[in-house]
């Protein structure tokens, strides 16, 4: 017999794990709406040439493509000596990389029926060809919130705030970074080599992988010289509070003009989180690069303090995502919260409330034929009452329908047997003391509703 499993990096969810799920997803979804976010959807798949270029060269590799067929195999050109082709004769659709691609796509062909600035919000799945380690996944959940059809920084601000409200509900304490991609080009510019901004934001965004050490070394070997990389490390070594670093990038960026409108857009954006009483340390970060290439200003990435795991958020401004799709100059921002990366850490933290791994609030015992011409009725108006209630499908000894009770973590079981019949009368029992009343319906109800 062959053995059972599942692809590497993927995951089951039991029920207890999907109700955590739930409490995630509904947390964030609840702040999404009182932000003003609307919901969409987009496919799991999208054709390969609206995922390919997008993401950089990394990116690319990590992309799952789809065969087009179970059986194109049998049409393809296998003796096709280029492998590109090949694959693109192969394959034309791909799993989605990001939700923020497939947005900017969705975008662009429902312009039309959109009411800009359009702000929305996205949960659901995505895939990335990566070696699985913890935290990190070949299938997970990205929440996602843009605002696109605004050059504002009030959208940067926003999308913070949002940010600190998700994670104060969650009760994870967390560090906001914020950067800006026009800091970076300027940086670039002040070691020479503006047009190698590519590779120092690769390189960059390794730092908490891999060290400053190997940060520089794969600059090099990316061809930046040594003496352009050693010019710019006390950028990046800066401390004290946003205004200071700020001046001080001012000072030696003074030549950049695209660095001093990274300076004065950080200024701004600064100067409204000040405004707000947020609950999380924010901090400007000059090391902070995200690696996708659409970013072109704010950048932002969210730690948690107290677990030792990657990014559990991040985003940034994008100005024309879209034009790579015909719709130029629509700017966007956005925030992506790691869904699966959340969990993690308020499962290491013990941060998830006390919940039942059940729905069921009531069971009602099955005694037989005769005793469900009252417990069927009884269990449709309690569900009419707003309670979640199952009966037991068979007929079995108490006992043993008890104990799927304690199982299940059912907090409540109503018995109807032939005497509570001839009365008119149920027995609740409540499972966490063994306590038993005998209570009409309209008692019952009363009852289970002051307990809520």
């Amino acid at each position: 017999m062959s053995q059972i499993g599942i692809p590497k990096g993927t995951r089951d969810f039991l029920p207890e794990q999907m109700c955590r799920r739930n409490y995630i997803f509904d947390t964030v979804r609840e702040v999404f709406h009182q932000f003003g976010f609307v919901e969409i959807q987009t496919p799991s798949m999208e054709n390969l040439s609206t995922l390919m270029g997008k993401y950089g060269e990394e990116g690319d590799r990590l992309l799952f493509k789809i065969l087009n067929s179970g059986n194109f195999l049998e049409k393809a050109d296998l003796e096709e000596p280029n492998l590109n082709r090949l694959a693109a004769s192969l394959c034309e659709k791909g799993l989605r990389y990001d939700l923020t691609v497939p947005f900017a796509r969705f975008v662009v062909q429902h312009r039309q029926d959109l009411t800009m600035p359009f702000k929305r919000f996205q949960i659901q799945p995505v895939w990335r060809a990566d070696r699985p380690q913890k935290g990190r996944y070949r299938e997970f959940y990205q929440c996602d919130a843009d605002i696109i059809g605004s050059n504002s920084l009030l959208n940067e601000a926003d999308l913070l705030q949002m940010a600190d409200e998700v994670f104060h509900r969650l009760k994870i304490r967390v560090q906001i970074k914020v950067n800006n991609r026009k800091l970076l080009a300027g940086i670039a510019e002040y070691m020479g080599c503006p047009d190698r901004l590519t590779e120092v934001t690769v390189a960059i965004d390794k730092l908490d992988k891999i060290g400053m050490e190997n940060v520089c070394k794969e600059m090099e070997e990316r061809g930046i010289a040594r003496e352009a990389i050693q010019k710019a490390l006390p950028l990046f070594a800066q401390q004290g509070d946003v205004w200071s670093q700020l001046s001080e990038m001012e000072r030696l960026l003074s030549g950049s003009e695209v660095a001093k409108k990274g300076i004065v857009e950080m200024r701004e954006l600064f100067g409204y989180l000040e405004m707000l009483s947020l609950h999380n340390e924010t901090v400007m970060d000059l090391t902070l690069a995200r690696g996708l290439n659409y970013y072109t200003g704010t950048i932002m990435e969210i730690k948690a303090k107290d677990v030792a795991m990657g990014s559990i958020s991040g985003g940034g401004r994008y100005d024309d995502l879209t034009g790579i799709f015909g719709l130029k100059n629509m700017s966007g921002v956005g925030i992506s919260f790691g869904a699966d990366r959340i969990y993690d850490v308020l499962s290491e933290s013990g941060l998830f409330p006390e919940s039942d791994n059940s729905s069921t609030q009531v069971l009602l015992v099955n005694f037989g034929e005769k005793e469900l011409v009252c417990t069927l009725p009884l269990a449709q108006r309690l569900r009419q009452s707003g309670f979640r209630v199952e009966i037991y499908p068979d007929e079995v000894k108490i006992g043993r329908q008890f104990a799927y009770a304690d199982a299940r973590h059912i907090p409540y079981v109503v018995i109807v047997g032939e005497s509570e019949m001839a009365e008119g009368r149920f027995q609740l029992k409540n499972m966490s003391d063994g306590s038993q009343t005998c209570l009409t319906e309209e008692e019952i109800i009363t009852k289970l509703n002051d307990l809520k």
